[in-house]
């Protein structure tokens, strides 16, 4: 992958406003989502990354796994309100545009054309070009933002809102209510109230296939960093109204990433 600059510029952001990489739901994958009940909160259009959230990376095919979700998502939002913004395909790196059609062509949804990789501001307002051409224009705050980058899909969706959010008072939660980052599958991750003027920024960190392991240690550690920080661990509280968009995912479907020791043991057995 090419050198993305408004992705390497992020983290600088962040020491301005940090709160840019907190996203607003957290699951392993898509199959989590309910989008009959997004749509029924009032959210009419869905953008989405491609590799590692909807294909494996560099491929145009969906994974297999994903199939159902993705038709009830389609289905749900409608022609055209399901867009796919990539910082391959469709970006000024496909020459021909070969590879957006080929993706087009697989998942059956457009493509956005766009001339600056995620998150820039110019992808931004691609984005809510396209948005705004639709017979039924939809607003930012109608859109949810899917994608398993904190440092490009959720600080886009982040950038997007136009006010600031709103500090919430937190809620007492007892028992299996309070959650920490590595017990629940799915969760919200701060305390703060949603900005109605922005997307939902919704991160999948399930991996399909492991690919730049160090950027995604970093963004973890990063948001670590912040919630521990910024939110002073107030964050991860799981709210009764954005429960209702998340569903449960069996515990053998979940992505798994295996490690490079257990790849190592495993060859070790094998030989």
């Amino acid at each position: 992958m090419p050198l993305n600059l408004p992705g390497i510029l992020v983290p600088f952001h962040l020491l301005l406003n940090p709160r840019l990489v907190v996203p607003h739901l957290v699951v392993k994958d898509i199959r989590q989502l309910d989008f009959r009940e997004l749509r029924r909160a009032g959210y009419r259009g869905a953008v989405f990354d491609k590799d590692n959230c909807l294909t494996l990376p560099h491929e145009d095919a969906l994974v297999p796994e994903l199939t159902d979700a993705w038709k009830e998502c389609c289905q749900t939002f409608g022609s055209g309100y399901v867009l796919v913004v990539s910082n391959s395909a469709g970006s000024h790196l496909d020459a021909g545009e070969i590879q957006a059609e080929a993706v087009s062509h697989r998942l059956a949804v457009p493509v956005l054309r766009h001339t600056s990789f995620k998150p820039s501001y110019s992808c931004i307002a691609s984005i809510r070009a396209y948005f705004a051409s639709l017979p039924s224009p939809v607003r930012d705050e109608e859109l949810i933002i899917v994608g398993d980058r904190l440092l490009t899909d959720v600080v886009l969706a982040n950038r997007m809102a136009c006010k600031k959010r709103i500090q919430a008072k937190p809620r007492q939660l007892s028992g299996e209510q309070s959650v920490t980052i590595t017990e629940k599958q799915s969760y919200v991750l701060h305390a703060t109230t949603r900005n109605s003027s922005g997307p939902l920024a919704i991160w999948t960190n399930g991996v399909w296939k492991r690919d730049s392991p160090v950027v995604r240690i970093l963004e973890k550690q990063i948001l670590r960093g912040v919630d521990s920080w910024i939110l002073r661990g107030r964050g991860v509280l799981a709210e009764a109204d954005a429960r209702n968009f998340v569903r449960n995912l069996p515990q053998a479907d979940v992505p798994k990433q295996e490690g490079l020791w257990k790849k190592l043991w495993h060859r070790f057995k094998g030989s």
